[in-house]
C-alpha cells in the first residue's frame, strides 16, 4: 500500500569543515536537539535514457532510516515535492509502476546510481518542544551503476525539511541564519541531479534533430504541441492519484492538441495528424465520462441547495447521491481502463514520434506573425458561420444542437489564439478572452441541456421507487429558464467577440 507525504525542504552547500550557526537565534526556534547519525543506502532507478530524471522525478529503493522502502517523488513547486512511499520489496511495487507508466512506457526501469549517505540529524523545536523542522548534514557518495564504469562523486550538503503542519516561515528564518554564516543554497535541485551530473549521466535530448527556425509557424506550433503532449504525460499519474481537476486538465490537453492539428493544418501534415486527432478524441471521450459526471453532480447539487425547503419533496438528496455514486464509479473505471490500455501508450509514443520528426508542410516555414493570425481568423469565420444560424432557430432541440456545435467552434477559435500568444502577445490574449466569454456562455447552456436530461432520469427513478418527482420537475424548469436567459444574453456577448478591430489587431 502506498502513502503520500508532502515534502517541503531546502538544500545548502557544505563541506566537512562547515560549522552550523546557533539556530536558536532563528525566529520561532527555541531549541535544537541532536538525533544521532543514520546510515542510508539508496539505489535510484530510471530508464536507460533517464526519462524520469528528464521530468525531475526520482525513484529510489532505500534502506536505513525510519522510512526504508520505495520512494517516488513528483515535483510540485521549487522546494516542494510529493513523496509516494511503498514498503521495501525486491521489485518495484505495482502502485508506483502504474504512476510511472506514461513516462517509461515499455522501457525497463533499471538501477542508475547508488547513493550512500551518512546523515547527522538535528530537530529544530519551538518553546513547547514541537518539532518545526529537521536539519541534516549529509555526507554523500554516489556511484554510477548505469552503463558500467567506475565514475563516482562525493559531497556534503545541508538539508532542512519542514515538519508536518509547521509554518513555512521557519524555513526563511533558518535560511537567514545560514546565509549569515556563509552557507548558501545548493545549485542542484536534488541529490539525484547532483549524482547524475557528477557521474557523467544525462537524459537523452528531446528536441527534433532539425528543429524549425525560430520565428516560423512551425516553431510556434510545435512548441504549443509539446506543451500539450507534456501535459498528457504529466497528468497521467495525477489522474491516477485522483488529484483535484486532473481529469479535466488532461481532457483539455487532448482537446487543445487535437484543435491545434486542425487549425494549423497548413503547418503539420494532416495525413499524420488526423489519425492522432482521432485517438485524442477517443481519450478525451473516456476522460469525459468522469469529468461530465463531476460537473453535472455539482450543478444539480447546487441547484438543490438553492431550493427552499418547501420545494424539496421526498428523499431527494439520497436519490441524487445514489444516482451519482453509480455513474461516478463507472466513469472512474473507464478512465483507468483507458490509461492502462495499450492504445493509450501507443498514442503517447506516436505523439513523441511527431515531435521528434515533425511532418512539416511548406506553411511551417512562413513567419509565425503572419501565418498564425490567418489561421485564427479562419477559425473565427467558422464560429461566425455557426453562431448566426443557431440564433435564427426557434428555441428547442434543434437550437440546442446548433448552439452546442457553435460552442465547439468557439473552443477551437480560442485555443488557436492561445497557441499564438507567445508570438502575438496581447492581441491574441484579448481575442482569446472575448471568444472564451462566448464559449463559457454556450458551455453553461449545454450544461442546462445535459442537466435537464439527467433530471428527467432522476424523476423516472423516483417515480419507480414510489417517491415524489415534484422536486426534479421544479429543477428541470429552473434549468430551462437558465438556458433561455443564456440565449437572450448570447447576441451581446457574440457582438463583442465579432468586433472587426479584435481580428485586425492580430496583424498589427
Amino acid at each position: 500500500m502506498a502513502e503520500t507525504k508532502r515534502e517541503i525542504e531546502r538544500k545548502y552547500e557544505a563541506t566537512e569543515e562547515t560549522r552550523l550557526p546557533d539556530l536558536t537565534r532563528a525566529a520561532g526556534v527555541a531549541s535544537v536537539t541532536a538525533e544521532g547519525v543514520t546510515e542510508l543506502d539508496a539505489v535510484y532507478h530510471d530508464t536507460a535514457g533517464l526519462r524520469l530524471a528528464a521530468d525531475s522525478l526520482t525513484l529510489r529503493r532505500r534502506t536505513g532510516g525510519r522510512d526504508a522502502g520505495w520512494h517516488l517523488k513528483f515535483p510540485v513547486a521549487p522546494g516542494i515535492r510529493d513523496e509516494i512511499r511503498a514498503p521495501l520489496s525486491k521489485t518495484l511495487p505495482r502502485p508506483l509502476a502504474a504512476l510511472l507508466r506514461s513516462r517509461v512506457r515499455g522501457a525497463e526501469v533499471v538501477p542508475v546510481v547508488r547513493l550512500r549517505s551518512s546523515r547527522d540529524v538535528r530537530h529544530l523545536r519551538d518553546a513547547d518542544g514541537t518539532v518545526l523542522a529537521e536539519l541534516s548534514v549529509d555526507t554523500v557518495r554516489a556511484d554510477r551503476l548505469l552503463g558500467g564504469g567506475d565514475r563516482t562523486a562525493a559531497w556534503t550538503e545541508i538539508e532542512v525539511e519542514l515538519a508536518d503542519d509547521a509554518d513555512p516561515a521557519v524555513l526563511d528564518a533558518v535560511e537567514k541564519r545560514l546565509r549569515k554564516a556563509g552557507i548558501h543554497p545548493s545549485t542542484a535541485p536534488s541529490k539525484l541531479a547532483r549524482a547524475l551530473d557528477g557521474t557523467g549521466l544525462a537524459p537523452e535530448p528531446r528536441e527534433p534533430a532539425e528543429p524549425p527556425a525560430d520565428g516560423t509557424a512551425g516553431a510556434a506550433v510545435l512548441a504549443y504541441a509539446r506543451e500539450q503532449v507534456d501535459a498528457l504525460v504529466r497528468l497521467d499519474p495525477a489522474v491516477r492519484r485522483e488529484l483535484p481537476d486532473a481529469v479535466h486538465q488532461m481532457r483539455v490537453a487532448c482537446r487543445r492538441l487535437r484543435s491545434a492539428f486542425k487549425t494549423y493544418r497548413q503547418v503539420l501534415d494532416r495525413e499524420v495528424t488526423d489519425p492522432l486527432g482521432a485517438e485524442l478524441k477517443w481519450l478525451a471521450g473516456e476522460l469525459g465520462h468522469a469529468r461530465d459526471q463531476e460537473v453535472l453532480h455539482a450543478r444539480l447539487g447546487d441547484a438543490l441547495d438553492a431550493l427552499p425547503r418547501s420545494l424539496r419533496h421526498g428523499p431527494v438528496r439520497g436519490r441524487l447521491r445514489t444516482w451519482d455514486h453509480a455513474r461516478s464509479r463507472e466513469g472512474a473505471r473507464r478512465v483507468l481502463a483507458a490509461l492502462d490500455s495499450p492504445r493509450h501508450l501507443a498514442l503517447l509514443d506516436a505523439l513523441d514520434g511527431l515531435l521528434a520528426d515533425p511532418p512539416l508542410r511548406p506553411g511551417a516555414r512562413k513567419k509565425a506573425a503572419k501565418a498564425l493570425p490567418k489561421a485564427i481568423r479562419r477559425d473565427h469565420r467558422r464560429l461566425a458561420d455557426r453562431i448566426g444560424p443557431a440564433l435564427d432557430l426557434a428555441p428547442g432541440h434543434e437550437r440546442d444542437l446548433a448552439l452546442h456545435e457553435a460552442r465547439k467552434a468557439a473552443k477551437r477559435a480560442r485555443y488557436a489564439a492561445d497557441a499564438a500568444v507567445p508570438t502575438l502577445g496581447k492581441p491574441a490574449k484579448r481575442f482569446s478572452k472575448r471568444v472564451k466569454a462566448v464559449q463559457s456562455l454556450l458551455g453553461d447552456h449545454q450544461d442546462t441541456v445535459v442537466a435537464r436530461a439527467a433530471l428527467d432520469d432522476l424523476a423516472r427513478q423516483a417515480e419507480s421507487a414510489g417517491e415524489p418527482s415534484f422536486t426534479w420537475g421544479v429543477l428541470h424548469e429552473r434549468q430551462a429558464a437558465a438556458a433561455a436567459a443564456g440565449e437572450r444574453e448570447l447576441p451581446d456577448v457574440w457582438e463583442r467577440a465579432a468586433a472587426p478591430d479584435l481580428r485586425a489587431a492580430l496583424t498589427r
